[in-house]
Formats: structure tokens, sequence, C-alpha cells
């Protein structure tokens, strides 16, 4: 089977996640946010709310700060604390983590199924 066709059914079974997710759908710009915090949580780097406010390619710092307090609130992330209590560290919550885990498993049926 096509690698285009693992993929289609991979971005059929997300969609049926989707409907039965239990957080709140996030916005275009809040999956990138998203996908930065995600990628330095997995390499175990501290990123705080500064640091992605600085990164000046996602959006302006306002929007950015606008939208991590959207993403908390939805459950997605939250706000560690650090030994400077002005510095807030970005992390996923076991929730995004379960999110994740469904999607891997999502990926890994995919694939299992293209290749029958």
């Amino acid at each position: 089977m096509k690698h285009s066709s693992i993929y289609l059914r991979f971005i059929q079974l997300v969609k049926a996640l989707e409907s039965a997710q239990a957080l709140p759908a996030l916005a275009p710009i809040e999956q990138k946010l998203l996908e930065i915090i995600t990628i330095a949580n997995v390499k175990q780097e501290r990123l705080s709310v500064k640091d992605l406010m600085s990164d000046s390619e996602v959006a302006s710092p306002a929007t950015i700060h606008k939208h991590i307090h959207a993403m908390v609130d939805k459950g997605w992330i939250y706000l560690a604390p650090t030994e400077d209590a002005r510095r807030k560290q970005l992390m996923l919550t076991d929730a995004t983590m379960k999110h994740f885990d469904k999607l891997s498993v999502a990926m890994t049926k995919a694939i299992k199924l293209a290749s029958h």
C-alpha cells in the first residue's frame, strides 16, 4: 500500500479521536506552540514563558502570552515554578500525554491496517 494511504488512514483515525477528545480543541497557533513545548519537554530542555515569547517566528509576545494562558485554561499545559519566582516553565499535562498516547496508537493502527 502507498505511504499516502497510511497517512490518509492516520488522518481518519485522528479525526475520530478528536470527536472523543477529553481536551478542548486548540487554535492553529496553539497547536504550533504545543509542538514547540512538546519538543522541549521530550528533549528535557527548560522552556519558560519568556523563552517562548522571545521566539518571534511564531507570533508577537502578546499573542503568545494570550495563547499560553488559553492553553493552560484548556488543560493542555501548566506553568511550573522555577527557582526564580518570576519565571514559569512550560510543561505538558497528564491529559496531554494521554492524548499523545492515543495518537501513537492511531499511528500504529494506520500502519498495521495499511500493511494488510
